[in-house]
């Protein structure tokens, strides 16, 4: 009987220039990812992520279907490899962006209409980064009761739980300035802007979870063929009404993702498999449920690990 597999894909952020170019030169499974991308949102997004310009890759309309289809292609790579031996998730989750290639993967969506919707949610959330200047920070050695505390008042909120004393804090860039200052008072070791273009999952982003309302509304979701853990409860959602509510949600939401590691480990996942690039997700898996297997396929090479 195979192990029970949770398979996790990344969020915005992961991108790179040359990300998933091994897959789309050996693998046709891969390259018919890349191509139906192209033809779906008529671009060349395949050049764009294959030979950039990184400025270009990095805007946020072009890395979030970007960071979905390379997702996506190294699922399909995978499963062309193994065929029927193909490890088979028991759970799906994905960080952010991430979520919406979980849902493909389990069967919600199609990912014509994910690419579709993650290119709108990028153009959205640009804009709304344009509207107020805001950033985001991550707190090392500060858990999240006191990194709440430190945001009380300031116009900042919590908008990532990482891993324990890994919280991700955002929003207008005054307000963040304060909670960062409130936060190394109250023990945090380090604070890190992140490169961001603004204060994602936090109140910044109301014009574009507005905007993505109408998008969803449009969508015809089928339910997980797997529990897909939510980034705003860390439980899964079972109903096409949870996957909407959650899609609509979670832009100014809280991303559990500690929370939603927990729950797979306590409900029997042993082992955990990142599809995309990056590796960021398996680095916090191992901190979150060290008992667990975690392997990070970011390219063709790492398919071995899954033997």
């Amino acid at each position: 009987m195979a192990e029970p597999t949770a398979f996790l894909f990344p969020g915005q952020g992961a991108q790179a220039v040359g990300m998933g170019a091994a897959a789309y030169a050996s693998s046709p499974a891969a390259r018919a990812v890349f191509d139906e991308a192209d033809d779906v949102l008529g671009m060349p997004l395949s050049r764009i992520v294959l030979e950039g310009p990184a400025e270009e890759l990095v805007r946020s309309h072009n890395a979030q279907p970007a960071i979905l289809t390379v997702s996506i292609a190294l699922l399909r790579a995978m499963e062309e490899r193994f065929g029927d031996a193909a490890p088979q998730a028991t759970f799906a989750a994905g960080h952010s962006l991430g979520e919406y290639t979980a849902l493909v993967a389990a069967g919600a969506i199609d990912f014509a209409t994910a690419l579709r919707l993650v290119r709108r949610r990028g153009e959205l959330m640009q804009a709304a980064c344009d509207a107020t200047p805001s950033g985001m920070a991550a707190l090392l050695g500060l858990r999240l009761e006191p990194a709440r505390e430190a945001c009380e008042g300031t116009g900042a909120q919590v908008a990532n739980v990482n891993s324990a004393e890994q919280i991700v804090i955002g929003g207008p860039s005054a307000a963040l300035e304060r909670a960062v200052e409130r936060a190394k008072d109250a023990g945090a070791r380090r604070a890190i802007p992140l490169e961001v273009a603004g204060a994602f999952h936090t109140e910044v982003m109301r014009p574009a979870q507005d905007g993505m309302d109408e998008a969803l509304a449009e969508v015809d979701f089928a339910p997980p063929r797997i529990p897909v853990v939510a980034n705003m409860t860390g439980t899964p959602m079972s109903t096409v009404d949870e996957v909407r509510h959650e899609l609509s949600q979670q832009l100014c939401g809280c991303v559990y993702w500690a929370q939603s590691i927990e729950y797979m480990a306590e409900a029997g996942a042993v082992r955990f498999v990142e599809l995309g690039p990056g590796g960021v997700l398996t680095g916090l898996v191992r901190r979150i449920a060290g008992s667990a297997e975690a392997v990070a396929v970011t390219d063709l090479d790492a398919l071995s690990a899954l033997t």
